[in-house]
């Protein structure tokens, strides 16, 4: 059950991500879902620590929805520097 709200709420946080740095269009649902759920081990290696909370994307909750869709926003800014040279 823990693997099926994984890639349920890594999905969203990358849906929410890819809407929040304007690349929806440029992305399909299999993309959200990796970078969502990278984007939550990222957020919880780096933004976690800094903000004093961290999130599980196991087991669907508030901050680590939070959590994964900061990260996977950071993810795709840098997506962004080594695909176009710039942030959008």
């Amino acid at each position: 059950m823990g693997l099926i709200i994984t890639l349920i709420v890594g999905g969203i946080a990358g849906w929410l991500a890819s809407m929040v740095m304007a690349r929806d269009a440029s992305m399909g649902i299999i993309l959200n879902i990796i970078v969502g759920i990278i984007g939550a081990f990222l957020g919880n290696w780096l933004i976690a620590p800094l903000i004093g909370f961290g999130g599980d994307i196991s087991s669907f909750n508030l901050p680590g929805l939070i959590i994964a869709v900061l990260g996977a926003i950071v993810l795709l800014a840098i997506a962004n520097l080594i695909q176009r040279g710039r942030l959008r």
